[in-house]
């Protein structure tokens, strides 16, 4: 029987069950202590009895369990809407990010309620390898080496003598061979190997049986990260592209259970920190300003070799004069009586308006509540007189009817910019 689990940033859970029924059976708490001890501990950390997320999103399944981790930007207590309201806007923002297929996810799809982010992964993965097998999947020649009825290719002298010493009619030869059998093919087929090991959804199991029954006979081999490094992309593998990209998710990612085939594991976990980053830089771009110019991830060198990389930087012209204004995104929940940032963020800050000779620089935090915001002057490192300021901005990620916002592009241009 299989079971959801929704849990935010930062919650715990325990093999005892909480408030919301949700608990951890001893063996799937051993397999994500296991997966954790293999990852350097950084998607969550061990406590007494269980764990306590970190700030990673996105979904863990184990064997029957799928444990979907969500963003929040408050404190309180969640309830079901909250769960839902996140639910909806980490699928938004995974869409809105690239991380999802836009023509592939349907908005149907990003508000259904019980929809599983592995579940959709799935879908697009079927859809992709289905749209392939429509079109054809590619042909490659490669070398075989076997016993045949005719001679072609080369002659294997020894085995021949070894392998038709009493079948005369036959011959081992070494020859060239046009077929199905090679390594894009043998990727797209292990990733649904995989799948039907993984999932529980009904209509996506039959989906899978259908299409390995199109399959052509092909070796399935162990795939690893370097088999992914051998492909390359060119005119033939260019259709491609999105299934392998799915594949590799899926194959890397996965963990079978070799000792008992009861408690599979998939992991899909983002770093919630760089996925506000780059959703903050597409929401700039949506605002369409044509006297700004929106960058992401520029850097500069710093010291002996190293470099300094703000988030955003934004720059504005006007009449033929240019300024800087740097953004640096902070997925952090401050509190809201006392909203100031630490010593190392506004030292860093200090350094980017060095550097980018920016009056302004802004520290963007998420958050549900209204909060005043001004700027604070830094007092050395530009001329008498000159600006040299930074501020502490608040966005709200859901809007009024509790979705994620995606018109505050233009909200945070008015906050740094006059």
């Amino acid at each position: 029987m299989s079971r959801v689990i929704q849990v935010f940033e930062y919650e715990k859970i325990t093999i005892h069950k909480d408030s919301r029924e949700r608990y951890l059976e001893p063996r799937e708490l051993e397999k994500l202590y296991e997966f954790n001890d293999n990852n350097n501990n950084v998607y969550f950390t061990g406590i007494r009895d269980g764990i306590k997320f970190n700030n990673y999103v996105g979904v863990i399944q184990i064997g029957g369990l799928t444990i979907e981790i969500l963003p929040k930007t408050d404190k309180n207590k969640g309830e079901d809407k909250d769960y839902e309201a996140w639910h909806g806007a980490l699928l938004n923002m995974l869409k809105i990010c690239k991380h999802i297929n836009v023509n592939s996810v349907s908005e149907a799809n990003l508000k259904r309620k019980h929809n599983s982010l592995l579940d959709l992964y799935f879908e697009m993965y079927l859809d992709e390898v289905q749209n392939l097998l429509r079109i054809g999947l590619i042909k490659q020649y490669r070398r075989d080496s076997s016993n045949v009825l005719a001679l072609k290719g080369r002659l294997d002298f020894n085995k021949n003598i070894q392998q038709n010493l009493i079948h005369q009619e036959r011959f081992y030869t070494e020859h060239q061979v046009y077929d199905y059998e090679n390594l894009v093919n043998q990727i797209i087929l292990k990733g649904l190997t995989i799948l039907s090991n993984l999932t529980h959804n009904s209509v996506l199991n039959d989906r899978i049986v259908r299409l390995r029954s199109s399959f052509p006979e092909i070796k399935e081999i162990h795939i690893q990260k370097h088999h992914f490094d051998k492909v390359k992309e060119n005119r033939k593998t260019v259709s491609y592209v999105k299934a392998l990209q799915i594949a590799k998710m899926i194959i890397l990612n996965y963990s079978p259970d070799i000792r008992s085939g009861q408690e599979n594991m998939l992991t899909l976990l983002f770093d919630m920190n760089k996925l506000w980053e780059e959703y903050i830089y597409r929401m700039l771009l949506r605002s369409n300003r044509d006297d700004i110019l929106v960058s992401f991830q520029n850097n500069q060198k710093f010291w002996e070799g190293r470099t300094i990389r703000p988030d955003i930087v934004l720059t504005k012209t006007t009449a033929g004069k240019t300024e800087s204004y740097i953004i640096d995104t902070k997925w952090k929940v401050l509190d809201a009586s006392n909203p100031k940032p630490s010593d190392d963020d506004l030292k860093q800050m200090y350094a980017y308006n060095l550097y980018w000779d920016s009056k302004r620089s802004m520290l963007l935090y998420p958050n549900s509540k209204e909060i005043e915001e001004k700027f604070g002057t830094y007092w050395k490192g530009r001329a008498e007189k000159e600006i040299n300021e930074c501020k502490v901005g608040f966005v709200n990620v859901l809007n009024h009817r509790n979705e994620l916002d995606v018109e505050i592009g233009a909200q945070i241009i008015d906050k740094l910019i006059d």
